[in-house]
């Protein structure tokens, strides 16, 4: 039986709930398109699937990343900070769109004169993309 150590996942800084913070990044462009959270089973399945998968805080279960969609991430580099508290994947993110929103980025609003404004467009109505 051949076993992959995981002694890699020892380096991570845990927070008290047992998460780390995770952006994906396109990989091409380095535009940020989301921030989630990761369990060890969720950054460790990242790995040996080569796709983006996270812990939902608000379903309490591992959430891979376009299962509903279709908008699955690409694993193509994973990064670990300097404090070992945050990571990066690097992704293709099939479908240009990594916001529930159907925009392409979750951080689609800038502040500017005092107020966020919405400076990215709908790419795709979620009302189309999410059908359950």
């Amino acid at each position: 039986m051949n076993t992959v150590s995981t002694s890699w996942l020892d380096e991570v800084r845990w927070n008290d709930q047992g998460l780390v913070t995770a952006v994906a990044q396109d990989w091409q462009t380095g535009r940020v398109l989301m921030v989630a959270w990761m369990n060890r089973e969720a950054l460790a399945l990242t790995v040996q699937e080569q796709r983006g998968i996270y812990w939902s805080r608000s379903r309490n279960r591992l959430w891979r990343k376009g299962e509903e969609s279709g908008h699955v991430q690409l694993l193509k580099e994973l990064r670990l900070d300097c404090d070992g508290d945050v990571v990066i994947l690097m992704i293709d993110q099939i479908g240009g769109m990594a916001c529930h929103t159907g925009r392409e980025s979750c951080f689609y609003r800038r502040f500017e004169q005092g107020e966020w404004k919405i400076v990215d467009p709908v790419q795709k109505d979620p009302n189309e993309i999410y059908t359950s």
